[in-house]
């Protein structure tokens, strides 16, 4: 998920403010390194390899009091959820998940950036103290680091049946937690090309969006490392998942090309899509569910998966230590593996379900959502998806300087 500067607490907004915001930005980011590709991982490895940290050999817990406390505190990115069409402060689905269950949901939109949330919890997490959250949804990488830390609490299976029975098989496996036995995902998307054909004829590569004259000046990358690398990594035949410092130094030396050439307006976040609407740019590398939004109001508004291959990224559900209410958590977990509420959500958010079986259901509520390949990939979209490698900590902050220098900063 991306940062949202300077907006406002989202529990304080009006459905007006709302609905605002969700026209400008999405629910996505900061993505994830993993170690495999291919459609035989579909989203299986989204995520971190292995790095110098490894897991605490024992991660506390609190005592669970569920059964005399039925309340739960979710902690989850902005705009990341199925709203009432009439009053967005209303969440359905969870409303129908306390009335099912008799608990009573906390649910905070305060995760606008994986680094920026860490370091809110990182110090109780360190000091084995409830971080008052029941449920963290976060990034590949940064979910990694936390099982790698010991910092989530091993889930309970026999708790959360819907996730053995409806969880992508090949979502299975990640190399982070091959068993998942920490983590569930929540949602995943690309990272590829959107133009505005109302202002530009198709653009179909990195090569195309780097180089074309009528595209100077009126280009957008993503800040994000890994996607845009990522997508750069795969325009010269390199596999993003397994890359040498010769291919990474080559990559960077071609989007310093198309920025000193003034082909690259700038680099950005979320907040590409109002540009891109209004056709201020023409293209850009943009992420799936953003743009299954604008299309929504813009037909003009294209999405391409370069033949190269786009970019794959997860957001992972997971119960930090020491949190108070684990048997509720996962009650939530199994919930939203139904695939009936897995669907509703993908109707609101627009971007990968990855419940087996939501997408029958999404052809109840919009037929024309359940036949998106972006929110439910064929096997050919799939076939393109790849993810970017796991960094240990060194190497990610050589990567991240080299790229921060080429964005300018």
């Amino acid at each position: 998920m991306s940062e949202k500067k300077n907006l406002p607490p989202v529990e304080s907004l009006t459905p007006e403010m709302r609905k605002v915001i969700s026209s400008q930005f999405s629910r996505r980011g900061v993505i994830a390194g993993a170690g495999a590709v291919g459609l035989a991982a579909f989203l299986a490895a989204c995520g971190t390899k292995g790095t110098a940290d490894t897991q605490s050999s024992a991660a506390p817990a609190s005592a669970d009091q569920s059964d005399s406390d039925k309340s739960l505190n979710v902690s989850n990115w902005p705009l990341y959820i199925d709203v009432d069409a009439k009053d967005e402060s209303i969440r359905p689905s969870v409303v129908a998940f306390t009335a099912a269950t008799g608990i009573k949901v906390a649910y905070t939109e305060d995760v606008s950036d994986n680094n920026v949330f860490f370091g809110k919890v990182r110090n109780q997490l360190a000091a084995d103290q409830d971080t008052g959250r029941d449920i963290m949804v976060l990034t590949d990488w940064m979910a990694a680091r936390m099982i790698r830390l010991g910092w989530a609490q091993k889930l309970d299976k026999a708790n959360i049946p819907n996730v053995e029975a409806h969880l992508r098989a090949a979502l299975k496996t990640p190399s982070w937690d091959p068993t998942r036995d920490y983590s569930a995902p929540w949602q995943s998307g690309f990272g590829g090309i959107a133009y505005n054909g109302a202002v530009t004829k198709p653009v179909m590569t990195i090569d195309e969006l780097f180089t074309r004259p009528d595209l100077k000046g009126k280009v957008t990358c993503l800040s994000e490392m890994r996607d845009t690398m990522g997508l750069v990594l795969l325009s010269m035949g390199k596999d993003p998942a397994v890359f040498n410092q010769s291919d990474f130094d080559a990559a960077i030396e071609k989007i310093q090309k198309a920025v000193d050439s003034g082909q690259i307006r700038k680099f950005t976040g979320n907040e590409y899509a109002p540009d891109l609407a209004k056709g201020n740019i023409a293209a850009c590398v943009a992420w799936s569910g953003d743009v299954i939004q604008l299309q929504a109001k813009n037909d003009k508004i294209k999405y391409v998966i370069p033949d190269a291959g786009a970019m794959l990224w997860s957001d992972n559900m997971e119960i930090p230590n020491n949190a108070k209410h684990k048997k509720n958590a996962e009650a939530w977990i199994n919930y939203y593996y139904d695939p009936k509420v897995a669907a509703q959500v993908a109707a609101y958010v627009n971007y990968i379900c990855p419940v087996d079986g939501a997408q029958e259901e999404a052809a109840k509520i919009d037929p024309a959502l359940a036949n998106n390949p972006l929110i439910f990939p064929d096997a050919a979209t799939l076939a393109k998806a790849h993810i970017f490698a796991g960094l240990d900590e060194a190497t990610e902050k050589k990567c991240q300087d080299a790229f921060a220098k080429v964005m300018g900063g």
